[in-house]
């Protein structure tokens, strides 16, 4: 059974997504939140699977709760995943560079919030083309490019090629396909890059990759 915990100031809002979440059989909603600081205190006595948080919330936003939550060692099993209403770059960026494992719109179909929650709790990245495309153009305009720390030049030639691939925003089955390995052996991969980039779960590989320069943004723009 995947547990979340839901946080937004509007009970309204609450409501919905416990309903939506609380239909289905491998979901309950364990806990409510109503601001940041009360998000991160219930997170650390439920020790939820999956955190929902949104952005703008009173005493403590949704990105500071987000940054509490995946900095605190006791809390290393929770997932956050971000929804707001408010499709900005700033909240895209800064929710990935705070940890978060996945970033929605309020308004996405349930469906879509249901497989979120899911894929946080197996510890993959909800990274929607959407978001990559930020990413690309956040990166895509700076003029000096880091080299990569001495954790991500002990990446072997194939684990470079699987962390490209993720930074490209593509799952452990279409990587599979595209390296003619079996799904399982990309996850094990993904699994030793983390280790190896001391990366909390794929969203934040994704930033590695950008921001250590083994990514070109050029290379990877939509179209190309």
């Amino acid at each position: 059974m995947i547990e979340v915990l839901l946080a937004d100031d509007q009970g309204l809002v609450r409501a919905g997504f416990r309903s939506i979440l609380d239909d289905e059989d491998d979901i309950t909603v364990t806990g409510e939140a109503a601001d940041g600081e009360l998000a991160v205190a219930a997170c650390r006595e439920l020790r939820p699977d999956v955190a929902l948080l949104d952005v703008r919330m009173p005493r403590m936003d949704g990105l500071e709760a987000a940054r509490k939550i995946t900095a605190d060692p006791r809390l290393d099993g929770v997932r956050v995943v971000i929804l707001t209403t408010f499709d900005l770059d700033e909240y895209v960026y800064g929710a990935l560079r705070a940890g978060v494992t996945g970033f929605l719109l309020k308004d996405t179909e349930p469906a879509e919030l249901i497989h979120a929650v899911r894929v946080a709790a197996r510890g993959d990245a909800l990274i929607t083309p959407s978001v990559t495309r930020r990413l690309i153009g956040e990166f895509a305009g700076r003029v000096e490019v880091p080299e990569p720390g001495p954790r991500l030049k002990s990446l072997t030639d194939r684990e470079r090629e699987v962390m490209l691939l993720v930074a490209a925003g593509q799952s452990n089955d279409e990587i599979a396909a595209r390296l003619v390995l079996s799904p399982a052996t990309v996850k094990s991969h993904v699994s030793r890059i983390m280790a190896k980039a001391g990366a909390r779960d794929r969203a934040q590989l994704v930033v590695m990759a950008y921001e250590s320069g083994m990514v070109n943004p050029r290379w990877m723009r939509p179209g190309r």
